[in-house]
């Protein structure tokens, strides 16, 4: 897919939920194969049209699509999205409608009395499952492999997915003569209608199991546990997705599986409040240093580094440390870290701690009553001037 699926639907990029289903509705009934027979640029365009909707219509597909560009966000693990054309036939996404399209044109068919058959031995694909992980930021941050083990549908080993006992096959549906389909007549005041719905016994297989498996007992499929393998990118956060590609529950009658989606959550940490790519953190700094300017040195979230901390640094003064943040996703590059000074003022002072205090508070006091005339004689450096006299003493 190169193109843009806003652009494939015709809409802006902040259309409603309600423009995007009426801008389908309106190019699938002009696109759709069963009303553009034997057309291949048609039933290209309806794949297309089909793929542009699953994703816009689905509320996190979109969310990924628009920040990463890729409606699954970091893909990981092998092997082709889905799309709403898989394994060679259309899957019928008008469900969302409430009403089955393809039947609409078979309908209309029947009235002309052209009428057809359905194929009935189409393999699905499986559905999709999702499961979540929860990590800690520092698993988030450098990213690695995680097995996760899911209960899941399989295809059966003894049938092959057939359902039907080894040595045997599926018989003809003696409801439907194999066509899929059950038709029935009403009279109007416009004439004989025919209606063509899904047969109710073989549920348009045109097939059913004479002589079912022992061990799937007819479906196809029998329930597993199996571990997982998921590949987690560096810089993942919490409400990301990850598909992996063929690892849900497999299809009926031998079908292609479905896929696996791991929606991430990543637990509070102690030290780090994440911002995005960004991380932030508190650091206790004392009166004297903050005043006076000293070095630290301070955690981070793969290692541990020095740190500045200016002359007449304030309370609540954040100082960013450039690329110390977590990976972005897709990208060589990291966040910062942001380092917020919490100056600490003592409770309990000694004696000594209590007299100098007194006396910068006099220092200070002096200053103010002169009128500070004379700028070069900062605070800072009658403090040091102060320290400086006491340690002589």
């Amino acid at each position: 897919m190169n193109r843009d699926y806003y652009e494939i639907l015709g809409v802006p990029r902040n259309a409603t939920d309600e423009e995007i289903k009426k801008a389908f509705r309106t190019l699938a009934r002009k696109y759709h194969p069963d009303a553009n027979p034997g057309d291949k640029a048609a039933e290209e365009k309806f794949k297309e049209i089909n793929e542009a909707y699953e994703v816009l219509s689905d509320p996190v597909k979109r969310q990924n699509y628009d920040a990463y560009g890729n409606p699954n966000g970091p893909v990981a693990g092998p092997g082709p999205g889905s799309s709403a054309y898989e394994g060679g036939t259309f899957r019928d996404v008008f469900s969302d409608f409430g009403f089955p399209f393809g039947n609409l044109f078979e309908e209309f068919e029947e009235i002309l009395g052209g009428g057809r058959a359905r194929s009935g031995t189409v393999p699905e694909r499986g559905r999709d499952i999702e499961v979540e992980v929860e990590l800690s930021l520092e698993e988030a941050f450098l990213g690695g492999t995680r097995d996760i083990e899911i209960d899941r549908l399989e295809k059966c080993t003894t049938c092959g997915g057939t359902g039907s006992r080894p040595g045997s096959k599926p018989v003809t549906c003696p409801t439907c003569q194999g066509r899929g389909q059950v038709r029935s007549e009403r009279a109007t005041v416009f004439g004989q209608f025919v209606t063509v719905t899904t047969c109710p016994r073989c549920g348009g297989r045109g097939k059913v199991i004479g002589d079912p498996c022992p061990d799937c007992r007819g479906r196809g499929t029998v329930r597993r546990r199996k571990t997982v393998t998921v590949e987690i990118p560096a810089g993942v956060d919490s409400g990301l997705r990850l598909r992996v590609s063929r690892q849900g529950d497999a299809g009926p009658r031998g079908g292609d599986p479905g896929d696996l989606y791991v929606l991430v959550k990543v637990k509070p940490h102690k030290l780090f409040v994440r911002q995005g790519d960004d991380l932030i953190m508190e650091y206790p700094v004392s009166f004297p240093d903050a005043a006076l300017g000293t070095e630290v040195e301070i955690p981070t979230i793969d290692g541990k580094m020095r740190l500045r901390i200016p002359e007449g640094t304030q309370p609540g003064t954040e100082i960013r440390l450039k690329g110390q943040g977590m990976p972005r996703l897709g990208s060589r590059h990291r966040g910062d870290l942001l380092v917020r000074v919490n100056v600490t003022v003592p409770t309990r002072l000694t004696a000594r701690e209590r007299a100098l205090l007194t006396e910068l508070r006099k220092l200070q006091a002096d200053a103010g009553a002169k009128g500070a005339e004379d700028g070069s004689d900062s605070f800072f450096r009658r403090m040091r001037r102060a320290a400086g006299a006491d340690g002589q003493s």
